[in-house]
């Protein structure tokens, strides 16, 4: 029979930072395999500076510690991160499941070479509505812009 862990979502704290950027690393190593390791480090040097940025950044955690991340800015899930060793546990699900109450619709951008990112979104009703050659700080990663209604209101 399959272990069952209680997942507590709750607001992140400075000290939290050093495991999140761990996190966002083993998961980044484990999806994103277009990157090499020198796009991964000059990522996590981005990924230090925004977290203590993020005004909504909230944590899941077990018993055995952090197990994932999301950041949520206005509308927009910045980022949203489970650890390698947890993936598929549903914690990714229970994550947006916390934020998606407050927002009438989530967006988010996806790398558009990352299956299982654009998996996931896919299979919680998220819609393309767009797309960049670049992601946000003008590196040649793609983006797909997606969006999903949230509290059974329509996407625009």
């Amino acid at each position: 029979m399959k272990e069952e862990t209680m997942t507590l979502i709750r607001s992140a704290v400075t000290a939290d930072y050093p495991a999140l950027l761990e996190i966002w690393r083993r998961s980044v190593e484990a999806t994103h395999k277009f990157l090499t390791p020198t796009d991964i480090d000059a990522i996590a040097q981005d990924v230090a500076r925004y977290l203590p940025q993020m005004s909504n950044l909230r944590v899941a955690e077990d018993g055995n510690g952090l197990t994932g991340f999301i950041a949520v800015e206005g509308d927009t899930v910045e980022m949203l991160f489970v650890d390698a060793s947890v993936q598929g546990r549903g914690i990714g699900s229970v994550l947006l499941a916390a934020v998606a109450t407050d927002h009438d619709v989530l967006r988010v951008d996806v790398n558009e070479q990352n299956p299982s990112g654009r998996a996931f979104y896919a299979a919680k009703g998220f819609s393309e509505t767009g797309r960049s050659e670049i992601d946000g700080e003008g590196r040649p990663f793609p983006l797909l812009h997606l969006e999903l209604a949230t509290a059974g209101k329509p996407a625009a």
